[in-house]
């Protein structure tokens, strides 16, 4: 059991799991507000949960034991969390969200590309049809 919890497939799985279910929330929650509002909504949400999550489970960590190249980047990357949220959540407002997220996953395509990691022939098969597929989706 322990084995499985430290399996990368598995919270790879339930990142996809609970991606599914945000975009399907998500598409229901702003219906009737801004897709802005409901950006920082979520992001308060967010914040409680984790810091929850950090409090009971014993995670909190010194802020002087983190380098600030570590947290120049997670700075970085968190406005660009924020800034893939506000496009997502707008385009859930006005588009289908089986359309959307196909759309959204072509962040795999781009990350396999700038990151240069080593891919298996088969493994760019894949990349090639997450493309395929987006650009097979989203068309109405």
């Amino acid at each position: 059991m322990k084995t499985l919890f430290q399996s990368w497939q598995l919270w790879a799985f339930l990142s996809a799991f609970f991606a599914t279910l945000t975009a399907i929330f998500a598409k229901i929650g702003i219906e009737n507000i801004n897709s802005d509002f409901a950006t920082f909504v979520r992001t308060i949400v967010i914040l409680f949960v984790l810091a929850a999550l950090l409090a009971v489970t014993g995670q909190w960590q010194s802020s002087s034991t983190v380098s600030s190249r570590t947290y120049l980047f997670l700075v970085l990357s968190s406005c660009a969390t924020g800034a893939s949220w506000l496009c997502y959540l707008r385009a859930l407002k006005v588009g289908d969200a089986a359309r959307v997220a196909p759309i959204d996953k072509l962040s795999v395509v781009l990350v396999a590309i700038f990151l240069g990691e080593r891919l298996s022939g088969t493994n760019w098969v894949g990349v090639v049809a997450i493309v395929i597929g987006a650009v097979l989706v989203a068309p109405k």
